[in-house]
Order: C-alpha cells, then structure tokens, then sequence
C-alpha cells in the first residue's frame, strides 16, 4: 500500500501524514523542505532559483522512491513528484519565473524519471482555500513563507484543481481541510478517518 498526500503549500500535508502514518501504520516520507539549500533563496528571488529549487526536490523525491518508496510495503508520501511537475514548476513557467528552455530540461527529467517511480494506491488531496493556507502557514512560523504572495498560492490551487480533474493513477479522496481541524478536534479527525477508510485504508492485521 502507497498512499500519497497532495495539496498546495500550507494544506496539511506533514500533519495528515504524521497522524495517518501512525493510525494505519505506515512509514511516512516527508518532503524535504528543511534540505533543499536553494529554498529561502527562491522565496527570495524566485526568478534566478526557481530552476535550482526544482531540480533539487526532483532529485529528492528520486532518491525518496528508490529507497523507501518503491521497495516499501506500506507507504504514506508528504507531497509527489506529480505535483512538482503539474502544478508548481508549470506555475513558475506560466508566470515567467522558469524560462522554456530551463522548464524544457526540467521537464526532460521528469519525464525520465516518473516512468520508473511506483505510482499511488491511493491519493488523498487536501483541498483548502486561501485562509486555511495562510493561517497554516503562519502557525508553522517558517520566516521565509511570510512572503509568500496571495496570488502565488492561488495560482497553485488552480493548477491544483485542474491536475486533480485529469488524474488517473489511483484512487482519489479529497478532504475538506477549510471545514475538518484534523490536528485538534477529535470528531473531525473521526470523521477524516472513516472518509479514507471508505476508500480502502486500513490498518494492518497483527499476530
């Protein structure tokens, strides 16, 4: 079982890995933000590092899928390598941030890549407006997120909502993260828990 966790920046994703990795128990892979050594300075300057940033979490999410990914058994991913390429490098070439020749190469090696990665068994998108994102956003008190315009991240979530139309390799759960407080209310988590269970996630038999 492989069970991937999308949505736009601010959405949930860590919390709602976290808690159903220890609830169906499975091993989470977490994006590497905190290692990707371009990321404050793309925040800073996106147009000079927007391609820098990029090729650096492709190249995570690779090593990600080789090592823990595609060998493990019971699986739970922080953001895929789908999003990356659909949503936010397409984002950062329609703005004009990412030329066509530095979107051209990234998208070589997406497209390289991703036919050899194991693809999900089940998707679980969080869908959140504009005020969920930017309270998410300022509750985890990273300084280099602050700046984060308004129309960057609604840019992302129409990006997201069209990637979401026309995705097919699995399953798909949404999640009102806008009306479900997962993290601290517990009849809202219950609820979360019996929308994926509907769709299949379980926990796995012991003894």
């Amino acid at each position: 079982m492989y069970v991937a966790v999308a949505g736009n920046i601010g959405a949930g994703k860590s919390s709602l890995t976290r808690i159903l990795s220890e609830r169906y128990h499975l091993e989470p892979v977490y994006e590497a933000v905190d290692e990707n050594p371009y990321l404050e300075d793309f925040y800073r300057d996106m147009r000079r590092y927007a391609f820098h940033s990029q090729m650096f979490f492709l190249a995570a999410r690779l090593r990600q899928h080789l090592r823990q990914v595609n060998p493990g058994q019971r699986v739970i991913q922080d953001r895929t390598v789908y999003e990356d390429a659909a949503v936010f490098a397409r984002n950062l070439h329609e703005r004009g941030i990412l030329d066509a020749r530095d979107h051209r190469s990234y998208r070589t090696m997406y497209e390289a890549i991703s036919a050899a990665l194991r693809p999900p068994d089940l998707l679980i998108y969080l869908r959140a407006d504009l005020p969920t994102l930017r309270r998410h956003i300022r509750q985890r008190g990273r300084g280099y997120e602050a700046g984060i315009e308004d129309a960057y991240l609604v840019s992302l979530d129409r990006l997201y909502q069209a990637w979401i139309d026309d995705y097919d390799l699995s399953p798909v759960v949404t999640v009102p993260a806008d009306e479900l407080d997962f993290v601290h209310r517990p009849a809202d988590r219950a609820a979360l828990l019996e929308l994926v269970e509907r769709s299949g996630l379980v926990a796995p038999m012991v003894g």
